[in-house]
This record gives C-alpha cells, sequence and structure tokens, in this order.
C-alpha cells in the first residue's frame, strides 16, 4: 500500500461550479467512485493544477462527462464531441485529429465531504493511462512519477487535504505504446486517436475510522474426496492503524454461502502499536463444501466472507472489506513434449477459449454486456477468455465466477511490455530507446502487485501468462512472482504465451504461437504429422495460445453499419484492396487477399456482393468448426492438443475478421461453425484421412453412443450409409470408423451427415453435423509456411456446389412464454436445403440482439424436419426483446 500524509490547511473560497449536493462518503467503510468528470486539454485551461484544483474555478465551458470513468476519446464520446457510430463508418477514425492529444488534459470534479473526529481519507486509483499529476484542493497529492503505469492501483492518504467542499483534478499525460506501460492494439485494429490516455479505471474516495483494511486475499485448501471432505478456508487482510497512539482492535468476521446456509462467524481482539501494520490472519473449515466447477462440468457455489474492524474510542465501525470466492484447486502439467495442461480440481482440463478484446475507447461494458458475452461463449461450448493485456474489470471476473467461465489474463505483446534486447519483433529504428529503465521494474511489478490483487480471490481466475509472445527477463520476472507472492497468488504463473523462451524462474510456458492468423483450409487443423519442430504449427497438438484462419466476416445488416456503399462492393469487385475494418495499416492483415484468393478458387468468382457473403459465411463455417473439432479430437492422441486458444471472440470495433460474433452482437457462420465443433458430446470428421471422431468433453456422462453416417450427393441420392456403437468415457476422445470407401467413387463435392445418439434406453440424439466434401481436398505447403500463414498449393473445388437445384423450405414459429422463439422447418424438396439461416428480426425488420440458437446454418436432407429455439440470454429484459418474424435463407433456399 502506498499512503502519503499532507499537513496543509488552507480557507476554501466558494465555488463558482455547483458542487453535487449529496456527500461523496460519509461514514467511515464506505468507498464511492467519482462520479463524473470535467474534462479540458491543457492547451486550453493551462496546467497550474493549484489554481485548477481549488473551488471555484469556473469550468462551464469545459466539456462534462457523465460517467466515472473513460479514456479522452470515450470521454469526448460521452460529452458528445464524437458519436462513436460516425467514427466507425467508413474511415472517419482517420480524420480525428490526434494532435489535440499530444498535451496534457485535465479531469476535474468537486465533491462534498463531512469530515469529523477520527476520520481519515483515501484517494484510491486502480488505472489511469498512463501517467498522472493528482492534485486536490491546491495541493499535490501524487507526481506523474508515482502515478505512473496504466494499470498501477495506488492509495493516497489525503486526511489533512480535505474539507467540506474539494476539487480534484488529474492532469494525464500523453500515452506511448511503445515507451509506456499502457494497454496497446499491436495489429489488432486501428489504433485511437488519443492511445487511450486517460481515466479508465474509477477513482475513488474512501473514508474510515482510526484503523483501515486493505483488501481480503482468500486461500482455499480442499480435501480428498473433493465433495466430502472438509476444506480449509484462510482469509487475510493487512489492516493499518492511522492513529499516532495504540489503538485496541476487535474484528469480526463472517463466512457464508452466498446461496444461503450455514453461517460461520468469528472475533478477535489485538491492540496495534501507532502507526504500525499488522496481517490479520484467520483460518476456518468448511465441514462439508460445495466445489466451484466451471460450467462444463458442475455447479459455480460461491461463498462470501465480510470483515468488520471496531476501533477502541470510536463509536462506528472503523473499516470493512468482503470478497466473494469459490471452492476450487487449479494445477498445471508439462507432458514429455513440454505442452502445458491445466487441472481443475485435479481433472485434466482441455482449454477451449478465444482471445477477448474490450471497446477501442476502453468504454465501459455494462453488466448485462458482459454477461451476454459469457453467454455467447458458453452457448460456443467454449470455457475460457484469454485476456492479454486487457485485464478489463473486477465485474467481469464477478460475472465469469457466477457463469463458470476460466479466465487467463496477462500481459501484452509488441509494445514496451517486452522491450527486451531479444525481442526481434520490436519496432524499428530505434527499439533500444524502449529497452526497460530502473524505474520500468519498479511501475511493472505495482502492475502485478494491483491486478494480482483484483484478481486473487476469483474462482474464475485460471492463472497469469506474465508474457505473451516474449518472456520476461530475470529481473522483470522476479518483480512479477514478488508480487504475486504478496498477495497470495495461489494459480499457475506461465511465463509467456509463446515457446521462444523462458525464465529459470518460470520454466518453459508449455505453450505455441505459430500461427496461423490468416485463411487456412479445414485440413490444416487435423494434418497433424509430423508435430515436432514446429513442422505442423499450429495443427491440433500442444497449447495454442493464439491462432485461427482469420475469419469472422460478418453479415450485410451489420456491413451497412459501419461500410459505405463503394466499400462493401470493393470486397468482391477488388479482393486484393486494403480495406480500413481489417488490421492496423500497415500490417500482414490490411487486407483480404489470402482469404479472397482461397474464395475464388473454391467457390468461383463472386456474382455480386450477396453472393459472396453468402461463400463467405460458408468458408468461415467450415473454418471454425474444423478448429474446434480437431483440437477436442486430438485431447487424448499420441501428441495430445492440450488447449486452443481461438484467434479472436470479438472486435473492439466494426472488423471484417478475427471474430466469433460482430461488434453489433450478430452472429454468422464463424460463430454457428465454432458452436457446431464445440458440443459437450461430439462425432466429428476427419478432413485428411476421412475419419470419424467421437468427442466427450464432459466429466460425468459416458455410456454406448451410435453414430449414424450418411452421404448424399448434391442430388438428393443417398451413396453411402453406416451406423457405428461405441463406449465413450468422461473427458475422452477416440476415432471409431474409418470413411475412405465412401469417397472411392466421388466425383462432385457431397454432403455427410453425421447423427449423434445416447442408445442407453430412449434414444437421445446428442449431436448433429453436416459436412460439404470433395474428393480431393485443399493441399497445404507446410515448407513455405510463414508466421501467420501456410500457404495452400491446391484448392478444393466446391464450384459444383453454386448449381445445386432450389429447395423449399416450410417453416412455422411460435414464441414462447420467456424470451424464446421456437421454430420448426421441413425440406419439402428432393435434393438438401444447403445452409439455411434464420434471422429473429421485429416489427421495423431490425435484428432482434442478443439472440443465441440452438443451431444456425444448417443442412436439411429432403424431407428431413428440424426443431430449432432461439432465445435471449439471460438478464435480457422481456420489453427489449420483440421478435415479430423469423426470416430464412440459404445457398440454395430463396429468401
Amino acid at each position: 500500500m502506498h499512503t502519503k500524509k499532507t499537513a496543509v490547511s488552507f480557507s476554501i473560497a466558494a465555488g463558482l461550479q455547483t458542487i453535487n449536493a449529496a456527500v461523496l462518503v460519509a461514514a467511515p467503510r464506505q468507498t464511492a467512485a467519482i462520479p463524473s468528470w470535467d474534462l479540458q486539454s491543457s492547451a486550453v485551461a493551462g496546467n497550474d493544477l493549484g489554481i485548477l484544483s481549488r473551488t471555484g474555478f469556473d469550468t462551464t465551458s469545459w466539456h462534462h462527462v457523465p460517467v466515472s470513468r473513460c479514456t479522452l476519446m470515450g470521454c469526448l464520446i460521452e460529452a458528445g464531441v464524437y458519436t462513436e457510430s460516425e467514427l466507425f463508418y467508413s474511415d472517419n477514425l482517420r480524420k480525428v485529429d490526434a494532435n489535440q492529444f499530444l498535451v496534457p488534459w485535465i479531469y476535474r470534479h468537486q465533491f462534498l465531504l463531512d469530515p469529523g473526529p477520527g476520520h481519515h481519507y483515501f484517494l484510491q486509483t486502480h488505472g489511469i493511462s498512463s501517467r498522472a499529476d493528482i492534485f486536490l484542493n491546491g495541493r499535490q497529492v501524487a507526481t506523474a512519477s508515482e502515478q505512473a503505469g496504466s494499470y498501477v492501483g495506488l492509495s493516497y492518504e489525503i486526511t489533512n487535504i480535505v474539507g467540506k467542499e474539494n476539487a480534484l483534478a488529474i492532469r494525464v499525460y500523453p500515452t506511448d505504446y511503445y515507451r509506456d506501460f499502457a494497454l496497446g492494439w499491436a495489429d489488432w485494429n486501428p489504433w485511437p486517436a488519443d492511445n487511450g490516455t486517460g481515466v479508465w479505471r474509477d477513482v475513488e474516495v474512501k473514508v474510515t475510522g482510526p484503523v483501515m483494511l486493505e483488501p481480503m486475499r482468500v486461500l482455499t485448501h480442499l480435501g480428498t474426496p473433493l465433495e466430502t471432505a472438509p476444506a480449509n478456508v484462510t482469509l487475510k487482510a493487512k489492516v493499518h492503524n492511522l492513529e499516532a497512539k495504540p489503538v485496541t482492535v476487535t474484528a469480526s468476521g463472517l463466512l457464508t454461502p452466498v446461496a444461503g446456509g450455514r453461517l460461520t462467524g468469528w472475533e478477535q481482539t489485538f491492540t496495534l502499536a501507532p502507526l504500525t501494520t499488522t496481517d490479520l490472519v484467520l483460518t476456518k473449515t468448511i465441514t462439508n463444501p460445495k466445489i466451484w466447477w466451471p460450467a462444463q462440468w458442475g455447479a459455480q457455489p460461491l461463498y462470501k466472507a465480510t470483515l468488520t474492524l471496531h476501533a477502541s474510542d470510536f463509536h462506528h465501525p472503523s473499516d470493512h472489506v468482503e470478497v466473494t470466492f469459490g471452492l476450487r484447486a487449479v494445477t498445471t502439467t508439462l507432458n514429455a513434449h513440454n505442452d502445458l495442461t491445466f487441472h481443475i480440481n485435479t481433472r485434466p482440463f482441455q482449454v477451449i477459449g478465444a482471445g477477448y478484446t474490450p471497446n477501442l475507447f476502453l468504454r465501459s461494458s455494462s453488466q448485462s454486456d458482459w454477461d451476454t458475452t459469457l453467454a455467447y461463449l458458453l452457448d460456443l461450448g467454449f470455457n475460457t477468455l484469454r485476456l492479454e493485456g486487457k485485464t478489463e474489470h473486477p465485474w467481469l471476473y464477478a460475472a465469469a465466477d457466477k457463469a463458470g467461465v476460466m479466465l487467463l489474463p496477462g500481459w501484452e505483446c509488441c509494445d514496451k511490455w517486452e522491450a527486451w534486447e531479444y525481442n526481434a519483433d520490436l519496432p524499428q529504428p530505434e527499439p533500444a530507446s524502449m529497452y526497460w529503465s530502473d524505474e520500468d521494474y519498479g511501475i511493472a511489478a505495482r502492475s502485478m502487485l494491483h491486478e494480482a490483487g483484483m484478481m486473487q480471490a476469483h474462482a474464475s481466475v485460471a492463472g497469469f501468462l506474465i508474457g505473451s509472445d516474449y518472456w520476461p527477463d530475470e529481473w522483470a520476472t522476479r518483480g512479477y512472482l514478488e508480487a504475486l507472492q504478496a498477495v497470495d497468488w495461489q494459480v499457475p504463473v506461465v511465463g509467456s504465451a509463446s515457446g521462444r523462451g523462458f525464465s529459470d524462474l518460470t520454466g518453459p510456458s508449455g505453450m505455441k504461437m505459430e500461427g496461423p492468423y490468416d485463411w487456412v483450409p479445414p485440413g490444416y487443423w487435423w494434418d497433424t504429422e509430423p508435430a515436432a519442430g514446429g513442422e505442423r504449427r499450429g495443427a491440433a497438438f500442444g497449447f495454442g495460445s493464439e491462432l485461427g484462419a482469420g475469419v469472422g466476416t460478418p453479415e450485410l445488416e451489420s456491413l451497412r453499419e459501419f461500410l459505405t456503399g463503394e466499400e462493401m462492393e470493393s470486397l468482391w469487385r477488388s479482393p486484393g484492396r486494403s480495406q480500413f475494418h481489417m488490421s492496423r495499416e500497415p500490417s500482414e492483415f490490411e487486407s483480404r487477399e489470402i482469404y479472397n484468393a482461397a474464395l475464388w478458387k473454391r467457390w468461383g468468382a463472386p456474382t455480386g456482393l450477396e453472393d459472396y457473403l453468402m461463400k463467405v459465411q460458408l468458408m468461415d463455417y467450415e473454418a471454425t468448426r474444423a478448429q474446434v473439432e480437431a483440437y477436442t479430437a486430438m485431447w487424448n492422441a499420441k501428441r495430445p492438443a492440450t488447449g486452443m486458444i481461438y484467434w479472436m471472440l470479438n472486435n473492439a470495433w466494426p472488423g471484417l475478421h478475427w471474430s466469433l460474433w460482430d461488434y453489433y452482437m450478430r452472429s454468422a457462420g464463424s460463430y454457428f461453425g465454432a458452436k457446431s465443433g464445440g458440443k459437450l458430446e461430439n462425432a466429428a470428421l476427419e478432413y485428411v484421412r476421412r475419419e470419424v471422431w467421437l468427442v466427450n468433453r464432459s466429466l460425468d456422462k459416458g455410456g454406448t453412443r451410435k453414430v449414424e453416417v450418411e452421404v448424399m450427393d448434391m442430388h438428393g441420392m443417398s451413396v453411402y450409409k453406416s451406423t457405428v456403437v461405441a463406449t465413450t468415457a468422461p473427458n475422452t476422445s477416440q476415432k471409431i470408423m474409418s470413411l475412405e470407401e465412401a469417397f472411392l467413387d466421388v466425383t462432385e463435392p457431397v454432403f455427410v451427415r453425421l447423427l449423434l445418439w445416447d442408445a442407453q434406453g430412449r434414444e437421445q440424439l446428442l449431436g448433429r453435423n453436416v459436412y460439404w466434401v470433395c474428393q480431393d481436398e485443399d493441399v497445404l505447403d507446410w515448407d513455405k509456411s510463414e508466421w501467420y500463414v501456410t500457404p495452400v498449393s491446391k484448392y478444393a473445388d466446391y464450384t459444383a456446389l453454386n448449381g445445386l437445384a432450389p429447395a423449399q423450405v416450410a417453416v412455422s414459429a411460435a414464441k414462447g412464454k420467456t424470451n424464446t422463439v421456437d421454430i420448426v422447418l421441413e425440406n419439402l424438396s428432393g435434393v438438401p436445403a444447403f445452409f439455411v439461416s434464420l434471422r429473429l428480426v421485429d416489427t421495423q425488420g431490425r435484428d432482434v440482439l442478443p439472440v443465441t440458437w440452438d443451431d444456425n446454418y444448417f443442412t436439411l436432407w429432403p424431407g428431413e424436419s428440424l426443431a430449432v429455439q432461439a432465445k435471449a440470454p439471460k438478464g435480457v429484459s422481456k420489453d427489449k426483446w420483440q421478435p415479430s418474424r423469423v426470416l430464412v435463407g440459404g445457398k440454395n433456399v430463396g429468401k
């Protein structure tokens, strides 16, 4: 903890600006965020914070920002200077004047307090990008050398500065991603004009009595067997005597299940010497523990611990902290190939996740937004979010605890965070100017201390990656580990997300970062031999920390939100053109050239935008399904696929690639391909050797399964049928049959349908997959692989499917009682209804969002019926979810 006492008093002039009538914090043990800001450039307001931080300063001409946290660009959007939708339209982002952010800006707020005897006040920061001077009532609280680092959170005692009326001024300095510890974007998307400068996390005022508590840390130790053996819980919190005299303290604690149940209480009395600190440690045993599991494996029971301090001669509680946690254990192992495997509650846990990004301007998501993000992730069958350098806010972790989603936070690549001499990827021509100074090591360690403290108790946190593309040097690693130890960190620390090197303090990371990031065919993921020396790079073996086929093209309804008519037409008329809504310029990903080359060869030149987008969704669907299926199928391979982080989950702005759903929460081909491959139990077609794999990702499901296989040509004729019965066990995968003979006489593309049944008792359909397959699949040129792609020397030819006979699909739909719509479809034709997509719209024809579907972008056999349900994620109010119609389309199905 960082404290700073300032013994200066002065008279406060009557303010010209209205101060909020309510006292910000009144009674001890209260904490409140600064609720709003007045904002101005120092080029206008000047730099005399001694004046700017006094009540009475007139800010009526400043920008008035009605939120508690925002970067400069985010604040200016909130203040009405910019509109996000306009900034994101076309290339308008280029037109923002970045020069206005080359000087410091001032955040200012006036507030009331009610100081009383024995009251102590603290100003708490949690993230300011990336340096700031802080003044209160004309006095300096912190310098830019103290409040440095976007993840550094500090507590400054301001007791001797505060009065009834108060004015806070924070001067933020321009952020340089290459020289400051900030939240950078690498090549993910164009950079914001302000480089994320500003008060991006809450600044708080806290009031206590004579003794103060720091945040509580929780250590859990599970017994064996898990559900019946007692579990031990140790609660720790530092206690500070803020007075220059001894204080007798009574600490009262309470531990209770959040869902209700037996309360455990305790009380402890002790005396603290003047101005001293002690670590309060309390250990309790839970006799019948409720174990926390990831969502795919079980429930998420949580416990709540509270701690209240009473000080002698002080009539109110002096301070209070509380924390919510779950009983779970996370460990890791390295196999004989040095591949990392996570274990949750002693069970091997295959990570199937994706890389998350916040909004480009770091505009805070609402709780419902995070809930929807996690609901979509779980709907895909994924279990983990990777947070690379974007560790977000505490509410995300709380939401993940409740939802059962694992989180893998860590530092980011490609900028100051990895400015090491051995990093060959630093920007030229002067990488040495980025290297760490002695001050930088301190900032990095303080960043780790704050972030680890925020995450420590959360059951959803699976570990922390202290490096991304490169590992930190020995001094940085030591600083990180000491900070983690200081907050009693219990989950694994991974040295980096790649296999380029490691510190002796952490050992090998067990992860690989070999790409791809651009389009590769479905067979890429299954082509795992040889799986040594990087020869098969991102194929399904080991732990791939970030990889994908570069897909995620939005549908037309979303494209219209951010592209002009000409820009939409250019997607198919100019396939090699640089697209502003791809990655940052210049980069290998600023055009769709590689992707489009494959589309033209595999599906034929598009005849228009609608035709292009249909072929795009087909490409996206098969790309994500194959990746997820290959990794889940290879879980028990000779060299197992131990984990996969898809690149990426979502976009920071309306983008044209690298996402499983688009910026507007519309899901399309990439989403439903991943969902098809991510089922808890699945029958999957392997593209290289034409084998069928049975995947079981559950912890408790097993027994007899039946897989029905049928191959149908494009004219609706069945050319192959087979049934195989196999026994499945929890958390395993296995090859169950070969389909080589099914393709011996195939001369044109065919459809392959796999139906997975639970064959025990009454048969229940567990999964349904339809693939489109050629006799000759794509051929990869592995020897010419680059870090971001493996080229294709020969493409599969699906152009014959453009000539499919039209199919007629009958549709009926009915609203359910709880934000659901039930839809039944029947293919009335003699040919497959190929790639049928559904949209839910309101009376104005606008998409009803957010929404999840049982299935979408599916293919129906002739005469086949399918029941599908659409529903609103939990927490979406009924009045905001008003579906009116279901729109149906498909490759050979008229709209």
